[in-house]
């Protein structure tokens, strides 16, 4: 085993990008394109691990493979002190319904296109399918260890999420007039909330575009996206049993369903914090720290990324995540707009 001390260097250097990170999300500017902390951490990562990092890889490397697998997975289960399930009763069964459909749709969509017709590896579907379907970015580092990943997939699964994300940003606002103009929604900004929550990739991203619209549309978007986000840990419970199912005649894959503890965990957590038992000074602080955790997580996996095997990627991930954005906008919208009929 690796001791902290051998992990310290390592540590040392992920917790500097962190900081950076967090620091630089808070700017005007950054808030403003909605680039989160886990967004800059894997981008300055990656420029670090494509220049400098080589040189300081023989003394880092344990601290930062011990980032990507330990902390990742504390960081997912801190990722709860951001949720209550008294969250799920502001928006009601609709928004429960809803998520779970787009979620479901886009990322059954995510595989038949990404296996059938791009003809990608498995690794890269899910990976993509969890980012456009779940929660971007968290979603993509939480599947890693189900995975068992490559650390390159990972960052090509992150870098569609950012493109589209950020893209989302601009188009929804602009979305929003074209449905009032064509009488679709009215003056609803709360329900256009809810389309913007069950549909854009990042929670930094939702807020970016809910607030573009109105404070009330950016409520109902950040409910929206957080049950969403909730929805993360039963999706790895069963996307790890579908993987064991799909691989048992496989004697070279073969593998046993591996329950991921971490994601119960996340779900306990909710939990707990829904109960309101804890400090709220306290909840703040771990909510902190969650974030400088993930920042971490990310700043490793961006730290052995390297830019040629993205090239090598080509065109076909970047592909289908354009397609996932516009079933997200199309598919997505008609499911909102159903089942609020069907409910109402």
């Amino acid at each position: 085993m690796n001791t902290m001390r051998e992990r310290l260097p390592g540590l040392a250097l992920l917790l500097a990008l962190a900081v950076a990170s967090l620091y630089a999300a808070d700017l005007p500017l950054m808030q403003h394109l909605g680039l989160s902390a886990l967004t800059l951490a894997i981008v300055g990562g990656m420029l670090l691990g494509n220049t400098v990092y080589p040189r300081l890889a023989s003394r880092s490397h344990h601290g930062v493979a011990f980032s990507k697998q330990t902390l990742l997975r504390l960081g997912i289960i801190l990722f709860g002190f951001k949720l209550t399930f008294q969250d799920i009763a502001a928006v009601g069964v609709a928004g429960i319904v809803i998520d779970a459909l787009v979620l479901c749709s886009t990322f059954s969509l995510a595989w038949w296109l990404g296996r059938k017709v791009f003809g990608l590896d498995e690794q890269s579907v899910i990976l993509i399918g969890a980012g456009s379907s779940i929660c971007g970015a968290a979603a993509i580092l939480a599947t890693e260890p189900v995975l068992k990943a490559h650390a390159e997939r990972v960052a090509v699964a992150v870098a569609t999420v950012v493109v589209f994300g950020t893209l989302a940003m601009f188009v929804y606002p602009l979305l929003f007039d074209a449905a009032r103009q064509l009488g679709l929604i009215g003056d609803n900004a709360f329900a256009f909330g809810i389309f913007t929550g069950s549909t854009v990739h990042e929670v930094a991203q939702v807020v970016a575009a809910g607030r573009a619209v109105s404070e009330q549309a950016a409520t109902s978007a950040v409910i929206t996206k957080m049950i969403r986000v909730m929805m993360l840990a039963p999706f790895l419970v069963m996307l790890s049993a579908w993987l064991a199912k799909r691989h048992a005649g496989d004697k070279a894959e073969a593998r046993r369903i591996t329950i991921p503890w971490f994601a119960l965990g996340f779900l306990a957590v909710a939990g707990l914090n829904s109960l309101s038992l804890l400090p709220i000074q306290l909840v703040g602080g771990l909510v902190k720290a969650d974030n400088l955790l993930l920042a971490m997580a990310m700043g490793a996996l961006g730290l052995t990324t390297h830019v040629s095997a993205i090239r090598q990627a080509g065109l076909k991930p970047l592909a289908l995540a354009a397609i996932l954005f516009v079933y997200l906008i199309v598919g997505g919208g008609l499911i909102n707009l159903g089942v609020s009929a069907l409910l109402h």
